[in-house]
């Protein structure tokens, strides 16, 4: 058996992309409670800015049928689908103790998300994500205790992932998200030689989420939160 690493979070994170979506309909209040119930430690999910200044869950950030499809940023939140599951709504149905990992691809939705979960006491369990660093490290003086999150791919990173880690430090961006098939014992010892946390995504297979906890990863991120909770038992 290859030697394990140690996480910089104690014990990893178990994130639940959107809810228990193996198991129900995703970004629902059923798919987020099921998923606390059977063992996730957090949840991940999208989170868009309503016209009325609610975050909404959503995977496309659109609404509607084919032919009347329309934007969540152009409709209130109470003529959006009834299934449709807003921040405020997850705080007030199942409460904030867990971590949540929130992709925020419409910076809008920063402020409401930060408002929901600060009115909840949740901020220092609230993770956030965007693909681009500079609009990413703008947010670090808003943010207070929540964590920042680059989610991103090693061939995007022009100068590899040492000057990568060095440069998360230097923003104040506290950790980075990558495919799975992307990291190595190697490479989560070396952001946490520059103090930031490490994620891996997409950890569909138990084989898969026992090798990410091996190299002492930080967070996992499964629709399948079964496989996710019974592979912590081997390690």
């Amino acid at each position: 058996m290859p030697p394990t690493y140690p996480p910089l979070s104690l014990p990893a994170v178990l994130f639940a992309h959107r809810g228990a979506r193996a198991h129900a309909p995703e970004n629902t209040v059923e798919a987020f409670r099921l998923a606390l119930r059977l063992g996730a430690t957090g949840i991940r999910s999208t989170a868009w800015c309503s016209a009325d200044g609610s975050a909404v869950f959503d995977a496309s950030g659109s609404v509607g049928g084919r032919f009347r499809r329309r934007s969540i940023a152009g409709t209130a939140a109470a003529d959006l689908s009834e299934h449709l599951v807003t921040l405020t709504d997850l705080y007030r149905d199942i409460g904030a103790d867990f971590e949540l990992y929130l992709e925020l691809p419409d910076p809008a939705a920063l402020d409401p998300v930060l408002s929901a979960a600060s009115a909840n006491g949740a901020l220092a369990r609230l993770w956030l994500s965007h693909p681009d660093l500079e609009e990413l490290a703008s947010w670090r003086g808003r943010c207070g205790a929540a964590r920042l999150v680059h989610s991103t791919r090693i061939t995007s990173m022009e100068r590899g992932p040492e000057h990568h880690g060095a440069r998360l430090r230097e923003l104040g961006v506290d950790a980075v998200d990558l495919h799975h098939m992307e990291w190595g014992a190697g490479s989560v010892a070396l952001y946490h030689r520059f103090g930031r946390y490490c994620i891996g995504s997409d950890a569909q297979q138990e084989r898969v989420v026992v090798s990410l906890l091996g190299m002492g990863i930080d967070g996992v991120v499964s629709d399948h939160v079964d496989r996710m909770v019974d592979s912590t038992a081997t390690i």
